[in-house]
């Protein structure tokens, strides 16, 4: 079976926003767990994440090897629709367990169920917004790296949800 193929991320540089939207092959419900509970999301986002509730308020940390560790909290819940999370975009300091509420980012995850008519699988479209690069120390710099990094990581859910991770 090969793997659903997705356009790239795409920057606003008026508006600071990264914006990507994929399809995968799987059911909402599966993607809504992939996106919101932490055993899923370490499989395809970072090496772990921590969450202490999944709720709006509840609060996290993503972790990547290489990049350091980025706590987040939720800002919008909309089971199985939506979710938001914001979270710092500079590596954490040891003593932070929440992002700074100026230079941060929020994205936000939505999912719409697709039924294959057009001859695409059936399955799910989900599209990640990401705002408020504008109040970050370096915004293009933010941008050019959260695009790639968007490109890279919702390939990565892709592979992990349609089996070939």
């Amino acid at each position: 079976m090969s793997m659903t193929v997705n356009e790239p991320s795409a920057i606003d540089h008026d508006a600071f926003t990264v914006r990507r939207s994929i399809r995968i092959a799987a059911a909402p419900e599966k993607v809504w767990a992939a996106i919101t509970q932490p055993e899923h999301i370490s499989r395809w986002f970072g090496q772990s994440t921590e969450l202490d509730r999944l709720a709006v308020g509840g609060v996290g940390c993503f972790r990547w090897d290489d990049w350091g560790a980025y706590p987040f909290v939720i800002e919008e819940l909309d089971p199985p629709r939506a979710i938001a999370y914001r979270w710092s975009n500079e590596p954490a300091l040891v003593d932070s367990d929440r992002p700074d509420p100026v230079r941060s980012t929020v994205f936000r995850f939505t999912l719409e169920p697709v039924d294959g008519a057009d001859g695409g699988a059936a399955g799910t479209l989900l599209t990640v917004v990401e705002t408020g690069f504008g109040e970050l120390a370096d915004p293009a710099a933010a941008l050019e790296s959260n695009r790639g990094g968007w490109d890279a990581e919702l390939d990565e859910l892709v592979a992990y949800l349609e089996g070939s991770a």
